[in-house]
């Protein structure tokens, strides 16, 4: 269907703002770059509130901040991990999207703060990611109260990160209750149509992609794909050998992203290995439109039918 009139409006008032160019100073530009469509845009007035918001710190050394819902306790408890290529994004630009899904699912959102790259290529998100999710599992109690109703999930590369954790979460015992996939880089070594179909004009350009996967790599931007990282499924989800077992998970994926097949192909991959899978394509929306309600109201329909699948698992 075509692009929706409010996205592609939103699209022509961006083109003030200069994706990084490459350089040394690259990556604090996409992280301005976020901020300024993020955190610089909130209407703090209009902000949605929630019973509680209060920093802490997991595993002594991964910052976080918990927003807790006014629902009585034992809650479910959802580890968010936000999305931003690896390179961008934080606490202060996904403050909207744990406020809604605390508000949405009456949980308690702990939403973590891992390392970046350049500066921290990978493994570091991953390890940060998946040791703020075993603390929160450990210390359940602390958070929302409820064991069995453990989540973890993000948007873009924080629902890359979540992919990783409840794999890795399923390989050690660890028991989870869903998994939350936002438009997720699910094989980044892999060549699908969308990336050339939507590679330009819709938000999320494919040089911006490999540009961020070469800095989560630490690799040149030419290399980014052919790596010998592009096959280990700590990268790229889909290639994990094995996903049977793994915890149910809602998928989402846009029309118009460049990452829409991989995130398709990853949810059909979950359904063949027997796993319970939610999963809708949105049509007419970009890469980025979880979190773009006061942008769009197609985009704040396709938060509603994504929380309240989530809320189904959790229930």
């Amino acid at each position: 269907m075509p692009l929706d009139p409010d996205i592609a409006a939103f699209l022509r008032s961006l083109q003030q703002l200069a994706a990084p160019e490459p350089g040394g100073n690259a990556a604090a530009q996409a992280r301005a770059r976020l901020r300024a469509l993020t955190v610089d845009r909130l209407d703090r007035a209009a902000r949605l509130e929630v019973a509680e918001v209060a920093s802490t710190v997991l595993a002594d050394s991964v910052p976080a901040r918990v927003y807790r819902p006014h629902a009585v306790a034992p809650a479910p408890t959802v580890v968010y991990l936000h999305g931003g290529g690896w390179v961008a994004g934080d606490l202060d630009t996904h403050d909207v999207h744990a406020r809604t899904l605390c508000r949405d699912l009456d949980a308690v959102v702990v939403s973590v703060d891992y390392r970046l790259a350049p500066e921290h290529p990978f493994p570091a998100a991953v390890d940060d990611a998946y040791s703020a999710l075993t603390w929160v599992a450990r210390h359940v109690e602390v958070f929302g109260g409820d064991p069995a109703r453990l989540a973890v999930g993000g948007d873009s590369a924080g629902a890359t990160l979540a992919a990783v954790c409840a794999q890795q979460a399923h390989a050690d015992g660890l028991s989870l209750a869903a998994q939350l996939l936002v438009y997720p880089s699910t094989d980044m070594a892999g060549v699908y149509p969308s990336r050339a179909e939507n590679g330009e004009g819709y938000f999320l350009t494919a040089t911006e992609l490999h540009w961020f996967f070469a800095q989560y790599l630490g690799a040149g931007p030419s290399d980014a794909a052919s790596t010998a990282f592009g096959a280990d499924p700590r990268v790229a989800p889909l290639r994990a050998k094995d996903l049977t077992g793994l915890v149910p998970a809602v998928v989402a994926t846009a029309e118009y992203d460049p990452l829409r097949d991989e995130g398709d192909a990853y949810a059909e991959a979950l359904r063949d290995a027997g796993v319970r899978v939610a999963h809708r394509r949105f049509d007419g929306l970009v890469h980025g439109f979880y979190g773009m309600d006061h942008i769009s109201p197609a985009a704040g329909e396709a938060t509603t039918w994504i929380n309240t699948a989530l809320k189904r698992l959790l229930a």
